[in-house]
């Protein structure tokens, strides 16, 4: 096993000190295991797991260091007076799984299960009358032999207070809730049912307001419950209600959400700093309802909260009791689910995994990449790319560094010259959308520093652009920071139009959840920058009728199956992958591994 090496940073070596000065025992294993506490946390991890590290050497800088075995580190841990167990309060919390976590993250994780927990305990009352006339009204039968996964998810999320729904894109979770909301709605004395819809993203609540909207028309079912049904969507923040220039929101455990029903897009961009705080800020009465992809790249924070609740394949079956009930609401049509006799976690029936895909052809290759990618199969997924049978799939090798622009010129002139002759702002953010360059690395040749250089030079060579100005017309823009003041939040993106009837002064235009158009004063703009081509992380929650996924010449740990995944399916029509054949099949059985206690607190260690 080759030895982990850690590349600490200035934050990772000020916490380790910080802590050693607050010891009441100096040794040396302390500063070690803080240091890559933190520097576990600035990856991603909410932990650090003493079982793979005690006993074992790792390179630290230019170090090789020896770490304790196990049993000794814990005595030598709890014995530093900054060590405690679950529930003291202590700048660190090591716990009986030997898992060492900076307090607040051990409190995020507790909270956040207990209230998941609680809610998937509880026992709702409905009219089973009213509910199987909504299901076969809203899900009618078909004969068929697959089961209605739809159909499943909205008898799922009547039954309890916690729900997931999981599903690639285009598998229909948008028009699943749609018919849950209607359920909900049908169900006596539920008028009015105060229903919150939120994302993590401007672009992702945008979305789903535009899909509820164009959905709901189409439902069977009254009027008066499609009217009920909201099309409002706020990003996650707006709907806690942010505080100016503090990490802390307006609703929390001590002033309640005053919703019934919260429903929350996008599950797996949610960090578990923001999933916490929203459900603390629930009532312990309120439904909550995850939507999102379990594949997808988790958060860029800390956490796998979709992930771990998730809490993979395994998870899936059904109680015979929950099966009885599909049985005995549709009918004899209704085809048994996979079911178990016993589990230890009342998640038990609370996630649904939505299995049909409703955009995608059987001749999909974007569909069939997207399967062998979740699977594992990086060698099948080579084969679908190389054969040249699916049109909405193409490969290529990546090009070294010196021929990318040579390269990329067809594909950029191609991509981006509708939105650039855009006559409004609207509908050059609409074009927009139509192509996007996607790479894993912010940094070097092939990162997206260095593509938008390169897309600026094509462009301008080709008339379409002057970037002798720095907020010339046409210049793509994505926030980099939370600005609670501008409502502008950290992956928004806008485009600089020049209006000639505002004297033609450079703003630029962001869409808003609306449909509509806000403009800002390039001199208000927080943090941004060009975004022809932007990282996989930040394209998650969008989508794009055509993109091109640049992937380094050479392997890399960064590259894995669920980036390579995320980044297929923001492909609506056509995705082209440059690659290096033996690094993509290398990242397609690399997954992404973070160190977390949240899921052996959901489903039992």
């Amino acid at each position: 096993m080759p030895m982990v090496e850690y590349v600490l940073t200035a934050i990772d070596r000020h916490f380790a000190n910080f802590i050693q000065a607050e010891a009441t025992t100096d040794f040396p294993a302390l500063k070690v295991v803080t240091a890559l506490l933190s520097n576990g946390v600035g990856a991603g991890d909410s932990c650090l797991d003493l079982n793979l590290l005690a006993g074992q050497e790792v390179k630290v800088g230019d170090s090789v260091i020896t770490i304790l075995p196990y049993q000794e580190l814990q005595e030598l841990l709890h014995a530093s007076g900054v060590v405690g167990s679950g529930g003291d309060y202590r700048p660190l919390v090591l716990d009986s799984h030997g898992r060492l976590y900076l307090y607040r993250y051990w409190q995020y994780e507790h909270e956040l299960a207990q209230t998941l927990l609680g809610k998937a305990k509880s026992v709702v009352d409905y009219d089973e009358i009213i509910l199987k006339d909504g299901l076969n009204r809203l899900f009618p039968a078909a004969v068929t032999t697959e089961i209605d996964w739809q159909r499943v998810a909205a008898l799922a999320a009547l039954q309890k207070k916690f729900c997931v729904i999981s599903g690639g894109p285009g598998t229909g979770k948008t028009a699943t809730v749609v018919k849950i909301l209607a359920l909900l709605l049908e169900q006596p004395a539920t008028l009015p049912l105060r229903i919150a819809l939120a994302a993590p993203t401007g672009k992702s609540a945008a979305r789903l307001k535009e899909s509820i909207s164009q959905m709901k028309t189409d439902l069977d079912c009254s009027t008066a419950i499609k009217d009920n049904i909201p099309t409002e969507v706020l990003t996650i923040h707006r709907l806690l209600g942010y505080i100016s220039g503090s990490v802390q929101f307006r609703y929390n455990h001590d002033n309640r959400l005053p919703f019934d029903t919260v429903i929350i897009d996008e599950a797996s961009m949610v960090p578990l700093t923001l999933m916490a705080k929203l459900a603390a800020a629930l009532k312990p009465e309120a439904r909550l309802i995850l939507l999102g992809d379990r594949n997808q790249l988790a958060s860029v924070e800390a956490g796998a909260v979709l992930g771990d609740i998730c809490g993979g394949d395994s998870k899936e079956p059904f109680s015979v009791a929950f099966n009885a009930l599909m049985v005995k609401l549709g009918g004899e049509s209704q085809l048994s689910l996979p079911v178990v006799e016993n589990s230890p976690s009342p998640l038990l029936n609370t996630l649904v995994v939505l299995k049909k895909n409703y955009r995608f052809g059987n001749d999909s290759g974007i569909e069939a990449l997207g399967q062998a990618i979740t699977s594992g199969n990086g060698d099948r997924a080579i084969t679908l790319l190389g054969t040249g049978t699916s049109t909405d799939i193409i490969w290529q090798t990546t090009p070294p560094s010196v021929a990318l622009k040579k390269n990329l010129r067809e594909l950029v002139l191609a991509g981006y010259k509708n939105y650039l002759a855009a006559g409004t702002a609207i509908e050059a953010l609409r074009l927009f959308d139509q192509f996007r360059i996607l790479s894993p690395l912010r940094q070097g040749d092939y990162g997206v520093a260095a593509i938008n250089s390169l897309v600026e030079e094509i462009l301008a060579a080709a008339g379409m652009i002057n970037p002798q100005q720095r907020w010339y017309h046409g210049r793509p823009v994505m926030i980099t920071v939370n600005d609670y003041n501008l409502q502008l939040f950290n992956g928004d993106i806008g485009i600089v139009f020049h209006e000639p009837e505002k004297g033609g002064q450079p703003r630029v235009c962001f869409p808003t959840a609306s449909g509509e158009i806000r403009t800002i004063p390039v001199v208000r703009l927080p943090n941004h920058e060009t975004v022809y081509a932007m990282t996989v992380h930040k394209s998650q929650g969008s989508e794009f009728d055509r993109l091109l996924l640049l992937l380094p010449n050479h392997d890399s740990e960064n590259l894995t199956r669920e980036l390579i995944y995320t980044a297929v399916t923001r492909a609506r029509s056509q995705v082209d992958i440059w690659g290096n054949e033996a690094a993509f099949i290398a990242a397609v059985g690399r997954q992404v591994s973070r160190s977390s206690g949240l899921g052996d607190a959901l489903w039992g260690a």
